[in-house]
């Protein structure tokens, strides 16, 4: 991965002399619109060499290959007009022809793209470092998975996207545990960068024997982002990972949308995703739902969503917060109606630290079966791995951490880190799913160096308090003399 690792590294650096970026979000969102025509058109060399008489959606003065690919080509002042005009040109593309769809992917891309860099020179330079990378040769797009990743972690740091970065270990888990089947349409309606979608797309293409299976799976994957990096980081993800037309992901906001209208050709077989939580709506997204479920909390409003979206016997799992779990008012409503309409069989507590460095909020897996009520939930409470006290952005959740979890998960029985809870005891509860692991090993009061630090850190701040206090007790008497 050295080299792939380099190659984008000096394309950063290159970008940091360029005038016209400011900051990681913009460069990254400069390097994802090339990086998106790169793959395109290495995408598009396949695809001509498989497919008779295929037809490039882009117009042929602005294929890649024809304008980025020659390292003596445009530069200049030259190529910073020549990008201007790629741009108008394939925002306004028309959805024509038997390419209609992947017109429209590419529209979609550009809506919201935006060159930054002022230089041509330096636009030539990085330019020219894109093309050492090729996507067709296997090594490349397997080492390039692991910069990818990266690169969406480095977006999220630059604090651009506004949810967190799901770790590829709690994607992994939660596809193997729903374990999509191919035929199945499965939906991450708020998909950010394409984290559970990918992991679906490698888990159905396991299943697939031959090219009408192939076919099958190009239609089966959906997923809408409402904010446009992300979206354009999607797209690009799906064309890595062999979605020829990624038209079924949507540059759209899934929440402003009025819940009646949606009817059975909008329901599907499998949701998975990890809605934005900690966020507040736009005004007037509430009034798309029903007055008993209105609040502005994004997280309650996808759990509504995803109840509406899925089928019967449909299956969800989705990353939700402990407020959701412990929240009265429209929260306890939201829950009883999940409870009453799915089958809510397992809720796996992660420990804090999952989504560290972006968020320390303690997260949960909820998992659910659309058509029948509730009766028993089963909790698992997920251990740090032996010797661990926390996570961190060097030492990430890892998948082998969920094979305790995996071997339960058919052969249910309580144990340390299982148990399992009545509907009656929850309805007891006020539909409280905030429930504590009974067998919790008592920690004791905990590190004594630990414990004194705080100590010597709260009489500090109590004698800054006292100090405080002193003063202004004095100015007052004083100002009465």
């Amino acid at each position: 991965m050295a080299a792939i690792g380099t190659t984008v590294k000096s394309i950063q650096d290159i970008m940091r002399k360029d005038a016209g970026i400011d900051g990681d979000a913009q460069r990254i969102s400069q390097l994802v619109w090339m990086l998106f025509l790169k793959v395109f058109d290495d995408h598009e060399c396949q695809r001509e060499l498989l497919e008779d008489g295929y037809a490039s959606p882009i117009p042929e003065k602005f294929r890649w290959r024809n304008w980025a690919a020659d390292s003596e080509g445009i530069t200049g002042e030259g190529l910073v007009l020549f990008v201007e005009e790629l741009f108008r040109t394939l925002r306004d593309l028309p959805s024509v022809g038997r390419n209609a769809a992947l017109h429209g992917v590419v529209r979609s891309v550009f809506e919201d793209a935006n060159n930054y860099m002022k230089s041509g020179t330096l636009l030539r330079q990085v330019l020219n470092k894109l093309n050492d990378l090729d996507f067709n040769r296997s090594a490349d797009r397997h080492e390039f998975g692991d910069v990818y990743e990266k690169l969406l972690g480095d977006l999220q740091s630059a604090g651009n996207a506004g949810e967190f970065y799901t770790p590829r270990a709690v994607t992994q888990f939660i596809v193997d545990m729903v374990d999509p089947k191919l035929g199945e349409r499965v939906l991450d309606p708020a998909c950010g960068t394409g984290g559970f979608l990918t992991c679906a797309i490698d888990h159905l293409r396991r299943q697939v024997k031959n090219p009408a299976d192939e076919t099958v799976l190009q239609g089966s994957v959906f997923g809408v982002e409402k904010k446009p990096l992300p979206h354009l980081l999607c797209v690009t993800n799906m064309l890595f990972h062999g979605i020829e037309v990624p038209a079924n992901i949507r540059h759209d906001n899934t929440l402003a949308r009025p819940l009646r209208d949606y009817g059975p050709p909008d329901r599907v077989d499998v949701v998975i995703t990890n809605p934005p939580f900690g966020g507040m709506e736009e005004d007037g997204i509430e009034n798309n739902f029903p007055a008993t479920f209105r609040t502005r909390e994004t997280a309650d409003l996808f759990l509504v969503l995803i109840l509406t979206l899925l089928k019967p016997k449909g299956r969800a799992a989705l990353v939700l917060p402990d407020g959701t779990l412990f929240g009265e008012g429209i929260k306890t409503r939201i829950k009883e109606k999940l409870l009453e309409d799915c089958n809510l069989h397992t809720i796996v507590r992660l420990p804090k630290g999952v989504f560290s460095p972006y968020t320390s909020i303690k997260t949960n897996l909820l998992f659910f079966t659309k058509g029948e009520p509730t009766k028993d939930v089963w909790f698992y409470e997920h251990p740090y791995p032996p010797g661990a006290k926390s996570y961190s952005k060097t030492k990430p959740l890892r998948i082998e951490e969920f094979a305790p979890e995996k071997a339960w998960w058919n052969q249910r029985e309580e144990n340390d880190q299982a148990w399992k809870v009545s509907i009656e005891e929850i309805k007891n509860r006020g539909f409280n799913l905030d429930i504590k692991n009974p067998r919790a090993k008592d920690d004791g009061p905990g590190d004594p160096d630990e414990l004194l630090a705080q100590y010597k850190q709260a009489m500090a701040e109590a004698a800054a308090l006292r100090e405080q206090l002193r003063k202004e007790l004095q100015a007052a008497f004083e100002g009465a003399q």
